[in-house]
């Protein structure tokens, strides 16, 4: 992109229409080109000015941000980061959002807004920098009972009702551990969906703050035909879950006798994330050794990258999304670079790909028995 960032801020709020657009001009590589108070305005004014990026609102008057943000990806694909309220019904809306392409949001502060505006000013145009830059799709309408591919847009495959060789034989000993972060909302949930009901557990990394991944863990639970559920401190991690770290925590995996355990705690942010890949797949590294499988997803930065290098020289098997799959190949490059990756697949492969390896390591384990 050559030039500055051209944003469009669409909110309802005077008050925030002019701290964003203050906190955008502030920055030398960007700059606020308008501002709209409701979505039929913003509208006209993407049409006029082409922006690189719009911030939305999500509660907004004549139209709300969820149905704007639905009919722009289908008509005019184009990066948007959304302003969250963080309240459960904010959490619950802001992964509709997601779902529906926006590239990433922010937690609009409860209280004190323009003091809190102002804290989050470097995350606010950290996200708008990497959304500038992400590959963005158009999305297709999605039938309720339809699963549908991010890339082609064509309806997957059911998720594997019946399998030639059940897993639960290494259910108890496999463990399977996925990172995440700006576009992994939707590209976790494309993996997860296709995990049959015996897989072994899979412990998930997504960069998220507090409030958002209770959830993030409800809705892909709706979903799966594994329970998934947020991660809590020293429960026993078991097969045919998938555990998500909490937002604002770290999150790691020890182990109690023949069991694996989450360790949920407030350590110190890593590679500036709380909770960070790194954390994660560094325990995996550590505690689960050639019976881990590591999983990097799209994201921004390289958190997570040397210490799945680390899981790969303790025997671990790894998948990396490629670019042309990614919103941002920002986390699998790094992690390329690092030697870490055994595959490097578009997203759509990664769980058959992962399904194939577990039932072959389980007939191998059949005919030895």
């Amino acid at each position: 992109m050559s030039g500055k960032i051209r944003a469009i801020v669409v909110d309802d709020s005077a008050l925030v229409r002019s701290l964003l657009s203050e906190i955008i001009n502030r920055q030398p590589d960007m700059e606020c080109i308008g501002t709209a108070n409701d979505p039929l305005i913003a509208r006209e004014m993407i049409r006029e000015q082409n922006p690189d990026v719009i911030t939305l609102d999500v509660e907004m008057p004549r139209m709300d941000g969820i149905d704007f943000l639905g009919r722009l990806m289908r008509l005019r694909p184009m990066p948007v980061v959304m302003i969250s309220t963080l309240t459960e019904r904010g959490a619950e809306v802001t992964m509709k959002a997601l779902e529906l392409g926006a590239v990433d949001f922010v937690a609009k502060p409860r209280v004190g807004l323009a003091g809190g505006l102002n804290e989050l000013a470097a995350q606010i145009v950290d996200k708008i920098r990497v959304a500038a830059t992400a590959h963005v799709r158009r999305v297709p309408v999605r039938s309720a009972s339809a699963i549908v591919h991010p890339e082609s847009g064509a309806p997957a495959a059911a998720p594997p009702q019946a399998a030639s060789a059940a897993l639960g034989r290494l259910s108890t000993e496999k463990l399977i551990c996925i990172g995440a972060s700006t576009g992994g909302t939707e590209a976790i949930r494309e993996v997860l969906v296709h995990m049959p009901a015996d897989s072994p557990a899979i412990v998930i990394t997504q960069h998220m703050p507090p409030g958002f991944t209770t959830s993030f863990a409800t809705r892909l639970n709706s979903l799966c035909q594994i329970t998934v559920k947020e991660a809590a401190n020293g429960e026993r991690i078991l097969p045919g879950h998938a555990y998500i770290a909490p937002g604002g925590k770290q999150f790691s995996i020890a182990r109690s006798g023949a069991n694996y355990v989450a360790v949920v705690d407030d350590a110190p942010p890593v590679n500036r994330h709380k909770p960070s890949v790194e954390v994660l797949f560094k325990s995996a590294a550590a505690v689960v050794g050639r019976n881990a499988y590591g999983i990097m997803l799209t994201g921004m930065g390289a958190d997570g990258a040397a210490a799945m290098r680390e899981m790969k020289d303790a025997g671990s098997y790894n998948y990396v999304q490629d670019e042309a799959s990614c919103i941002v190949f920002g986390m699998p490059r790094e992690a390329i670079a690092h030697g870490a990756a055994d595959e490097v697949l578009p997203l759509t492969q990664i769980a058959p790909a992962l399904i194939a390896r577990l039932r072959a390591s389980a007939e191998r384990l059949h005919h030895r028995i």
